[in-house]
C-alpha cells in the first residue's frame, strides 16, 4: 500500500510524496474519515457531514469512494456492509512498528527454496518445512512463529532485518531442498535477523522414506544452535513417525492446502477424500483422522455443510478423544469439535488446555483452543490463547477468525467498545462472512447502537437470507444462558426473524 499523507489545514494528499488532485467532495469525505480512522464511519454520517444535510442519494457517496480508491488504492477504504466505511490507512510519518522481542528466543522459519527443478515437488518442501516448524513449536523455551505467517514470504525476495523487524523475532531460518529420485539433500542456516550474521549452517541428506528422521535432526539441530541448553530428547520434539507409510504421508500432505482454511465446499470435498486415501492406507493414522474432523469443523463454521452432515465426523472425533495421548494437534481438534457439537463442552475444553501445555507455541492450538474455551465462560482464558495465536501467527489466515473469537469473549466480559472495534475489523477483513457480520450485530447492541445493529442485521440477511434465530440458537455452541439470551436480544431487536 502506497504511503499516504493527508494535511486537513492545506486540504492536500500526498502519495508517495507526489500530490494527488481531488475534488472538494472526494477530499471532505476523506478528511472525515481520517479524523476518526479508529472507528466505523456510517454511511449517514459521511452523507450529514460532508453535504451538510442536503437531500441526496447514496449513490453520490459511492460515486466519491471509488473516486478515493482509485486515488489511494483499493485497499485505502474498508467497507463494513450494512454500516459505512472505515480508513485503513495511516499517515507516512506513523509506520507501525513490529511487536517487542519475546523475552525468550524467537525464530521464523522461512520457506526453503526447491531446487528440484520441478514445482511438482513443492508440497513435499512445504510439507517438510511444516513439520520443522511443528517441532520447534513443541519447545516451551522457543518462541516459533506459525508456518501460515511463514509461507506469506514464499516465492519473493525477502530482507532478513525487515522480517524480524516485522514478526519481532530474534532468528531466521532459511535453506533449501534439492530431490534426486529417492534422495534429499537439504541445506539449512541460521541468521541473526537484525545483523544478518550467520550463526550456523548445515547440510543434511537422506532418503524420502527416511523423511521423518530427516526433519527431526534438522529441528534438533536448529534448536540446539538457538539455545544450547535445549536437551532434544527431553523436550520432547520426536514422537515417534505419525505413520509408516509414506504414501499416506504424501496424500496428508497433498490434503492441507485444501482443509487448512477450507476456502470452498470443493476445497472441503478434495480434502476429506485426499485424507480418506490416507486412513485407508494407514488406518492408524491420527493426524489423517484428525485433519480430517478439523475440516468437518472449519466448513460447518463456515455454513458450507449441514449441522447434520458436520455431525457425521462425530464418532472420529469420540475416538479421538479417547486416544489421543499426548499429540497437541489430536487433542486440540477432537476437543474443539467435541465442544463445537454441544455435548462434552467442558470435557473439550480440558483436552485443548492439556494441548496448550504440552505445546504452548503452537499458533494452531492456541487459535483452536480459544474457541472451546469461550463456550463454556473461560473468557480470559480464551482470550489469552487467541492473543497468543496472533503473536505467534501474524500474517495468517486465522487470524482474522481468533480475532472475532476475542471480539466474543470481549463482549461476553462487558468490555462492548473492545468487543465492537475487534468486530468492525472482522468484518472489514472478510465482508462476507457471516458468523463475523452475525458478531457485529451482537456487539452494536450491546453497544446500544441500534440503527448500526439493524443495518448490520439487514447485510448479515443478504449474506446468509435463511438466517433465524431459532437456527441460529440450535448450532451455536454457546449454550450457557447468558450467551443464549445475547444472542434473543440482538436478533429480535436488530429486526432478525425467530
Amino acid at each position: 500500500m502506497p504511503d499516504v499523507q493527508i494535511q486537513p489545514d492545506t486540504r492536500e494528499v500526498l502519495v508517495d510524496g507526489a500530490p494527488v488532485t481531488m475534488g472538494a467532495r472526494a477530499f471532505d469525505v476523506l478528511a472525515h474519515l481520517h479524523a476518526n480512522q479508529d472507528r466505523v464511519v456510517s454511511k449517514a454520517e459521511l452523507l450529514e457531514t460532508v453535504w451538510g444535510g442536503l437531500a441526496v442519494e447514496e449513490g453520490n457517496l459511492t460515486v466519491q469512494i471509488s473516486t478515493l480508491r482509485k486515488a489511494l488504492g483499493p485497499k485505502a477504504i474498508a467497507t463494513v456492509p450494512g454500516v459505512g466505511y472505515k480508513l485503513a490507512i495511516g499517515a507516512a510519518s506513523a509506520t507501525p512498528r513490529g511487536p517487542a522481542l519475546p523475552d525468550k528466543p524467537s525464530l521464523v522459519v522461512l520457506p526453503f527454496a526447491n531446487l528440484s527443478g520441478t514445482a511438482e515437488n513443492d508440497y513435499l518442501v512445504d510439507g517438510l518445512i511444516t513439520d520443522i516448524i511443528a517441532s520447534l513449536s513443541r519447545l516451551s523455551a522457543l518462541y516459533v512463529i506459525a508456518a501460515s505467517t511463514s509461507f506469506r514470504f514464499k516465492g519473493q525476495p525477502v530482507d532478513i532485518a525487515d522480517v524480524g523487524r516485522q514478526l519481532g523475532v530474534r532468528y531466521a531460518v532459511e535453506g533449501s531442498v534439492q530431490q534426486a529420485g529417492a534422495s534429499l539433500r537439504v541445506t539449512v542456516q541460521l541468521v541473526e535477523a537484525e545483523t544478518g550474521r550467520t550463526i550456523w549452517s548445515e547440510r543434511f541428506t537422506g532418503e524420502t522414506q527416511n523423511v521423518f528422521d530427516l526433519q527431526d535432526e534438522i529441528a534438533a539441530r536448529v534448536a540446539g544452535a538457538v539455545e544450547p541448553k535445549l536437551m532434544f530428547a527431553e523436550a520432547g520434539l520426536s514422537q515417534g513417525k505419525p505413520t509408516g507409510d509414506l504414501g499416506a504421508y504424501d496424500l496428508v500432505l497433498r490434503a492441507l492446502p485444501h482443509v487448512y482454511r477450507v476456502q470452498t465446499l470443493e476445497d472441503f470435498r478434495k480434502g476429506v477424500d485426499l485424507l480418506d486415501r490416507a486412513i485407508e492406507r494407514d488406518p492408524g493414522y491420527r493426524m489423517a483422522k484428525a485433519w480430517k474432523v478439523r475440516a468437518y469443523l472449519i466448513a460447518r463454521g463456515a455454513r458450507m455443510i449441514s449441522w447434520e452432515e458436520n455431525l457425521e465426523a462425530a464418532p472420529l472425533a469420540k475416538t479421538l478423544l479417547a486416544e489421543a495421548g499426548d499429540d497437541p494437534l489430536v487433542l486440540v481438534f477432537a476437543g474443539q469439535f467435541f465442544a463445537f457439537s454441544g455435548w462434552g463442552q467442558e470435557e473439550g475444553a480440558e483436552a485443548v488446555r492439556r494441548a496448550r501445555r504440552l505445546c504452548p507455541n503452537s499458533a494452531l492450538v492456541n487459535l483452536s483452543a480459544g474457541w472451546p474455551l469461550s463456550y463454556i465462560g473461560a473468557y480470559d482464558e480464551a482470550i489469552e490463547a487467541f492473543e497468543k495465536g496472533m503473536r505467534l501467527d501474524p500474517l495468517g489466515d486465522m487470524v482474522v477468525y481468533c480475532r472475532m473469537g476475542a471480539s466474543l469473549c470481549h463482549l461476553h466480559s462487558g468490555r462492548i467498545e473492545t468487543a465492537v472495534a475487534l468486530s468492525e475489523q472482522v468484518v472489514a477483513e472478510l465482508p462476507s462472512y457471516g458468523t463475523g457480520v452475525q458478531t457485529l450485530v451482537l456487539a452494536y447492541w450491546a453497544a446500544g447502537r441500534v440503527d448500526d445493529a439493524r443495518r448490520t442485521a439487514e447485510a448479515l440477511r443478504r449474506i446468509v437470507p435463511d438466517v433465524t434465530l431459532t437456527a441460529t440458537l440450535e448450532s451455536s455452541p454457546y449454550r450457557r444462558p447468558e450467551q443464549r439470551q445475547m444472542m434473543i436480544d440482538a436478533f429480535r431487536g436488530a429486526g432478525l426473524p425467530d
